[in-house]
């Protein structure tokens, strides 16, 4: 099985905090850089979990863009996108000592994926396209991602990725591309409304999710870091249902990072 996944490339800066911060003070952390971004992660996942992991988006050709680039191949991801002058995304994930995480997200040349720099022969050979939210939100890497639907061979998902970004838009965007799977979490699925998807998986948290009238839970995991928790648990669910998308997912929270 070979899933692709398109979108970001970024690098990952996760820091913990013990500790309350407070202005002008210091604080003591635990901190992680690597490779990240939705797809990136999916992709390294969909490796990690006995499938062949695929990426495509354009990245920086910055030391950022480098090294996640070097990272996401060493554990096995093919990545393929146009490598251009500017500046790679990074993100900044702060973790406080429940294990909660707020993103700070600078997207850098991730979301300047044109349509015309794609090879159709990227989708034709995959499983499954996975496309995040965050692909189909900004021009001209929406499109993109549509034209790419339109390549694949086989199956579609798509992550929902952030409620605060769901508008009449990416709904629309979403209805046209009838998506077989659709990924999401409650907040998530409030702002986006209805949807006729075939599988509408919904995450909730530390509860685990639930697909249809079955909810799969994890008990008695204690989180250490959610960041990249919904993107294992794509990745699991992809590659081998919903015993494995808990799996997987249980596997990221206990530990610092998004990546396996």
């Amino acid at each position: 099985m070979r899933i692709c996944a398109l979108g970001d490339l970024l690098l990952d800066v996760i820091v913990r905090v013990a500790e309350p911060i407070v202005p002008g003070a210091d604080a003591v952390a635990t901190t992680r850089t690597g490779a990240g971004g939705q797809a990136a992660n999916v992709a390294a996942w969909a490796v990690a979990l006995g499938a062949e992991g695929r990426f495509v988006g354009k990245r920086g050709g910055d030391a950022a863009g480098e090294l996640a680039a070097a990272e996401l191949e060493g554990r096995g991801v093919e990545v393929l996108g146009p490598v251009v002058d500017g500046s790679n995304g990074v993100v900044v994930s702060l973790v406080d000592g429940a294990g909660e995480r707020t993103m700070l997200s600078d997207r850098g040349v991730a979301p300047e994926l044109a349509p015309d720099e794609l090879d159709p022969s990227w989708f034709a050979d995959c499983d499954w396209l996975h496309l995040t939210g965050y692909s189909l939100l900004r021009s001209p890497i929406a499109e993109a991602a549509e034209v790419a639907a339109t390549l694949r061979g086989g199956k579609l998902s798509v992550d929902l990725s952030s409620w605060t970004a769901i508008g009449d838009g990416l709904r629309e965007r979403i209805a046209r591309l009838e998506p077989d799977v659709v990924f999401g979490n409650a907040a998530e699925w409030e702002a986006l409304g209805s949807l006729d998807a075939p599988t509408c998986l919904i995450k909730l948290g530390a509860e685990g999710f639930r697909v249809g009238e079955r909810t799969f839970r994890a008990d008695g995991v204690v989180a250490v870091d959610a960041t990249g928790a919904g993107d294992a648990l794509t990745a699991g669910f992809l590659v081998g249902g919903p015993e494995l998308a808990l799996e997987a997912a249980t596997r990221c929270v206990t530990k610092l990072g998004a990546m396996p």
